[in-house]
């Protein structure tokens, strides 16, 4: 997979953000969706890869569009010569935070991780225990740990005490155990609705205030952050719930032969070349979101990459018609 493709990559992301965009706080989260499904779809198909979704909006019965297996790029859509385009894994999440577009709330974002073939898990639609942390960090924590102990070896890490940590947890009624041991222990808490990616993103960038993530959310999800995590050398830990037989049925069926394994982001996104794009839509602790003026629309996107390692903040207007724009920064 040619590293030259994280500029395409980035036209995908930003296209979903701006469809998606123009519905963001009249409360349909259905339709932000929708359309931020149908404008990523469509500009992968302009992408000269031949693609694969290996993570996606679900089973194909369930999603008509980008569900897991189907065939994107122009290899696939035989828009280009047999064998012209590198085969690639895809995992995307074109709305990340359907609620938050929904109600104008920050933190959503269009994001999608590429890999090499095979690179990618194949994570079936459960929940999975999470632990994400920034480069200081990951030799120091384990998932096995209790919340306390992994907050007293990040702190010691980070050169801080254990109640200047700031750790994100989802505001849900699963983790109210997880909240009152954390605030036992003084650390800090930023509960968020949802945008578990968003913030596990957020955890591995110096500056951003956050320091961990901690709880369940969803394994696709994980897969995600993984792919974010090898490209900003930060580290999620990770392990399937697997609460009846039929969770483990199916993690067998997708291939985990282990669905009791604690994961890492090397195990969850093992290809050696990723690329990892993402642009917001509503207004984040790492990116602005979409903005729209008389002549465009400006969007503001981070793009990484693991080989050559490259991290990119790009801010782009997006000019639709050829008069006189006035841009103000």
């Amino acid at each position: 997979m040619n590293a030259d493709l994280s500029l395409d990559f980035l036209r995908v992301v930003e296209h979903a953000a701006i469809a998606c965009a123009h519905t963001m706080g009249q409360g349909d989260r259905h339709k932000s969706d929708h359309v931020a499904v149908e404008a990523m779809r469509a500009s992968l198909d302009t992408v000269p890869i031949d693609g694969t979704i290996v993570i996606g909006e679900g089973e194909r019965d369930e999603a008509p569009m980008l569900y897991i297996g189907e065939k994107v790029g122009m290899g696939a859509k035989g828009r280009a010569s047999p064998g012209a385009c590198p085969a690639v894994d895809i995992a995307v999440d074109p709305l990340e935070g359907t609620n938050l577009c929904a109600t104008g709330a920050p933190n959503a974002i269009a994001v999608l991780a590429a890999s090499s073939k095979g690179g990618l898990l194949h994570a079936p639609d459960l929940y999975m225990e999470k632990l994400v942390v920034g480069p200081s960090s990951k030799h120091a924590v384990s998932l096995d740990a209790t919340p306390a102990e992994n907050l007293k070896a990040i702190a010691k890490a980070l050169g801080r005490r254990v109640e200047d940590l700031v750790v994100v947890v989802l505001e849900r009624p699963r983790h109210d155990d997880l909240v009152e041991e954390i605030r036992r222990t003084g650390a800090r808490i930023r509960l968020i609705g949802d945008g578990d990616l968003s913030a596990g993103i957020a955890a591995a960038v110096v500056g951003t205030g956050v320091h961990a993530v901690m709880g369940t959310g969803g394994a696709p999800e994980g897969v995600l952050t993984a792919a974010a995590m090898r490209c900003l050398n930060g580290e999620i830990f990770a392990r399937l719930v697997i609460r009846k037989p039929e969770d483990e049925q199916r993690s067998r069926a997708m291939g985990i032969s282990d669905p009791h394994r604690v994961y890492t982001s090397r195990d969850l996104a093992s290809g050696e070349q990723i690329i990892f794009a993402a642009t917001g839509v509503t207004d984040g602790s790492l990116m602005r979101g979409v903005r729209f003026f008389g002549d465009g629309t400006r969007t503001s996107s981070i793009v990484m990459q693991s080989a050559p390692a490259r991290i990119r903040f790009i801010d782009t207007i997006h000019v639709e018609q050829k008069s006189l724009v006035r841009i103000r920064f």
